[in-house]
């Protein structure tokens, strides 16, 4: 069976072995920052395959994916809801409250909890999370707290090598690779 592809640093993953939430921001992370709009007014994002793949793994290790995102959108939603992402706030500003929210439904603590963000709106919840995440686009502060920045940009794969990562860290990655194989 493959190894995973990506090596990470042994620290890195010791800090991460624990995590069974992670919150997602969208615009620079699940896309890659941009807003397209149709002559109607329609907001169109373009989403990667390999980050709705990443998304998928996660649950299937266990990993709870949640999104909290300053804007709303139909195609964000329907994109979310054929990942089977259960869990997302729309249109948040003050994205701590819906983090906190969901920690409680969810029953865990920040020390479970992973971030990925891109810009200042995310640094509330990046900050108290056990691991923090950055894709390489980011503005400086996340990048200044991430534990761990991605090698891809966000909209690009930065997301799935995040779930990578998680998935290495809790000793679910070579299951689920078996599994695939085996299909």
């Amino acid at each position: 069976m493959p190894a995973p592809a990506l090596k990470f640093p042994p620290e890195l993953l010791l800090k991460a072995q624990d995590i069974r939430v992670v919150f997602f921001d969208v615009d620079g992370v699940l896309t890659d920052g941009g807003l397209y709009f149709s002559e109607s007014g329609e907001t169109l994002k373009r989403f990667h395959t390999l980050d709705g793949h990443g998304l998928k793994l996660l649950q299937r290790g266990g990993i709870t994916p949640v999104v909290i995102t300053g804007r709303d959108s139909k195609p964000l939603r329907l994109r979310l809801a054929a990942l089977g992402v259960k869990h997302a706030f729309y249109g948040t500003e003050d994205k701590r409250p819906a983090a906190e929210s969901a920690l409680k439904t969810l029953g865990l603590d920040w020390s479970q909890a992973a971030a990925m963000g891109d810009d200042w709106p995310d640094l509330p919840v990046m900050t108290r999370c056990a691991f923090a995440c950055a894709p390489p686009n980011a503005q400086a502060e996340p990048l200044a707290v991430a534990h761990h920045v991605t090698r891809l940009p966000g909209g690009a794969g930065a997301v799935r090598e995040l779930c990578d990562l998680l998935l290495v860290a809790s000793g679910r990655y070579a299951d689920l690779l078996r599994e695939t194989l085996a299909q």
